[in-house]
């Protein structure tokens, strides 16, 4: 099945501060007129370090609400209609921009490609008594912060369990965390300790500013440490500035190392490391081979774009949303209907557990395949979602 290109979207979508005006009224919106259209606050990354994170979830989101309402844009009979803000990744005005939304009746707000927006935007849910599902943003922070609070991609701790699935023990290894000082950082020493300790090795970390340029002096830490484990989270532009510090230092042929498949364009880089490195996969494409992934694609590829790392974060917010609106009105109506959903996405089989909200789903083994600029992913093997659950948020 062929999806048509962003007309019937762009009938319903009206984008950036226009949209009260071209799409409705703010009074409409603020006594929440049941057969008004249902309006949908999205604050994320259009620029700043993340922008093409960004970019992918949004590209996700459409290809997710032509697929969650069947190609009509409404949910029984109400048009959707979405407002788009740029945070340029900074948390300050990810909150502003919240603020004003939420000023404006929109009680819906989805979002955050950063973890250090999620956890300033998710109280404002709570204070102000909307949902807010989170995107890309990692933090394991989001799962459990309050009732409000939902996220639609993975978090920090599945990403650990996943690595950890190329260890065979843990019992006294040495492991260290190469990662940036920033939210998204800490929560990965802090994970990565949490996991690995337990089973018996001995974690450290090496974190350099997010706006470093020169990774040579955090690369040569890094030899000097000797690890057994090298685990590498790493997030934005600069990554291809690391990896290649890390190569030209020769850590990469002298222990093992892991990390997360980043986007497309970070290919070539790792392709260059010619099999140095094991990847875990929070998802790639073509990783599924499931009838939402097929359609995503399809979606997002007539419309010029292409699909990748966080494309379908955006795809399972809109379901999340359209499920939401579909069971309720309120907001409490649509907490208590997403708690629990199990549904199938891009990934596969989905499930909100109830007490915290994690998403839990399936995660990914991945080896590249060629060098250079001819490097593609394939699938190792698919973890299964019971082996990637992070413990339940208290």
């Amino acid at each position: 099945m062929r999806y048509p290109p962003y007309a019937p979207f762009a009938a319903a979508l009206c984008a950036g501060a226009l949209v009260l005006t071209a799409c409705g009224s703010p009074e409409s919106a603020a006594t929440g007129d049941a057969d008004g259209p249902i309006k949908i606050g999205l604050v994320y990354s259009m620029s700043g370090p993340l922008a093409t994170y960004g970019e992918q979830y949004y590209q996700g989101f459409e290809a997710g609400l032509e697929y969650a309402t069947g190609g009509t844009m409404e949910v029984d009979g109400r048009p959707i209609e979405v407002t788009t803000r740029d945070d340029a990744g900074d948390p300050t005005k990810a909150v502003s921009a919240a603020r004003e939304l939420i000023g404006e009746g929109y009680d819906i707000i989805a979002g955050s490609t950063a973890s250090g927006v999620a956890v300033q935007v998710a109280p404002l849910a709570e204070q102000n008594k909307v949902l807010f599902i989170s995107g890309p943003a990692a933090t394991d922070a989001i799962t459990g912060i309050n009732d409000y609070t939902f996220r639609s991609g993975r978090q920090t701790y599945q990403d650990i369990l996943a690595a950890g699935s190329f260890m065979d023990d843990p019992e006294g290894k040495n492991v260290i965390v190469f990662a940036q000082q920033n939210a998204f950082g800490q929560d990965n020493v802090d994970a990565v300790t949490t996991v690995l300790e337990a089973q018996g090795a001995t974690v450290d970390s090496v974190l350099a500013p997010p706006d470093t340029t020169d990774l040579t002096p955090f690369a040569e830490q890094v030899r000097q440490a000797d690890p057994d484990l090298l685990f590498v989270a790493w997030a934005g532009e600069t990554a291809s500035a690391m990896w290649k510090a890390l190569n030209q230092q020769g850590v990469l042929d002298a222990t093992e190392v892991v990390t997360g498949l980043d986007i497309k364009a970070s290919y070539p880089v790792f392709g260059e490391a010619e099999g140095k490195i094991s990847f875990l996969s929070h998802y790639f494409d073509g990783a599924a081979q499931t009838e939402a992934e097929q359609m995503m694609r399809e979606f997002v590829e007539d419309n010029g774009g292409e699909v990748d790392l966080f494309t379908p974060d955006g795809f399972t917010a809109a379901q999340m949303i359209v499920h939401a609106i579909s069971e309720g009105d309120t907001t409490e109506e649509r907490i208590k209907a997403l708690e629990g959903w199990t549904f199938e996405g891009v990934k596969g089989t989905l499930t909100i557990r109830a007490e915290d909200h994690a998403l839990l789903q399936p995660m990914y083994q991945v080896r590249l395949v060629g060098s250079g600029a001819d490097a593609v992913p394939e699938l190792i093997a698919e973890i299964p979602a019971a082996d990637v659950e992070p413990p339940v948020a208290e």
